[in-house]
């Protein structure tokens, strides 16, 4: 064999190794900024367990102007973070999404007030200016009022809906008696801010009872027809959920993993360990599986919606367990 030959034949051998050996590609598009909501993704990149598992993951931080569902319906991402309410509505609309793994057990999401309002259960809600999100983040609240039959277009007898920005400058302000708040964030921007906990009233989702899951991992249904997708997205989940256990055990050093990968700049090391310590009581060992009981508590809430629900009705093909199936 002349040289020629040889070194032709030897490149065709190192191309083929290279790839033989090129890790699948799986882009996460986030519901939010880079913050340790999303702890257990980072932590999975910076310890390599993605790379274990034969994996180039590239995450994709949202922002104010990102809706995920648009992303993944555009082919911008594999895979998105979403609440179910928002993921749910966007399926009845058309957008075949299907929620693969669910690492959040329960919701974070609340109403912070003042106090001196004079509230003390949802009832007083009446006649007052309550800040709420959009973007898909307003299902819960407007399913919750219509289960307790307030309505939301203002007067004495309903509430006024104040489009809230992703911020606490409306309760700050004194423009809003109540705002949106998540466990692990913006309830802790208000306190430092300077307001005194003994000066607020808090309403939990949970403890009201309307509280519906947040942070699903959801594809499009095409995804899930193709075998090597479905190992993929399994692998995937396998070592997101790794990179949560190694965030509850070592909670500092996830958050410095996740300020690490923060290109803005904008959070702050103090904001970013309490927030994987409230996130991982919302984790909480999860493997990953849905628990169909959250999901039907979830689509019940959002049905009781009155004459404008949610959703208008039980969906179908909403959920899958193929992809947990092969942890």
């Amino acid at each position: 064999m002349n040289k020629l030959m040889t070194t032709a034949l030897a490149g065709a051998m190192a191309f083929g190794a290279s790839a033989a050996s090129a890790a699948d590609e799986v882009r996460l598009q986030l519901q939010w900024v880079t913050q340790a909501q999303f702890a257990g993704y980072y932590v999975a990149l910076d310890n390599g367990y993605y790379e274990e598992e034969d994996l180039d993951v590239t995450i994709l931080p949202g922002g104010p102007d990102i809706a995920p569902p648009q992303v993944l319906a555009g082919g911008g991402a594999d895979i998105m973070l979403n609440w179910m309410p928002s993921a749910l509505s966007a399926r009845e609309n058309g957008l075949p999404v299907v929620n693969i793994a669910q690492p959040f057990k329960s919701s974070g999401l609340m109403l912070t007030c003042w106090k001196d309002t004079g509230i003390t259960s949802p009832e007083d809600f009446r006649g007052k200016t309550i800040g709420v999100w959009f973007f898909g983040n307003e299902f819960p609240f407007l399913s919750w009022m219509s289960q307790v039959g307030i309505p939301t277009e203002g007067g004495e007898d309903g509430v006024t809906v104040l489009k809230q920005g992703f911020n606490v400058d409306p309760l700050l302000q004194k423009q809003a008696d109540c705002i949106s708040t998540m466990t692990y964030n913006e309830y802790w921007q208000v306190i430092d801010a300077g307001i005194p906990e003994e000066d607020l009233i808090v309403f939990k989702y949970e403890d009201q009872g309307v509280a519906t899951l947040e942070d699903g991992l959801y594809v499009l249904e095409s995804s899930l027809d193709d075998p090597a997708m479905v190992d993929k997205l399994a692998r995937f989940v396998k070592a997101s959920m790794k990179g949560w256990a190694y965030s509850a055990e070592n909670p500092e050093e996830a958050a410095e993993i996740v300020l690490e990968n923060d290109a803005t700049g904008a959070q702050t090391e103090k904001h970013q360990i309490r927030m994987v310590g409230e996130i991982n009581k919302l984790v909480d060992g999860s493997d990953g599986k849905l628990d169909m009981s959250a999901y039907e508590r979830t689509v019940k809430s959002l049905l009781s919606g009155g004459s404008d629900p949610v959703i208008t009705k039980e969906p179908e093909g909403a959920t899958t367990t193929v992809v947990t199936d092969k942890m």
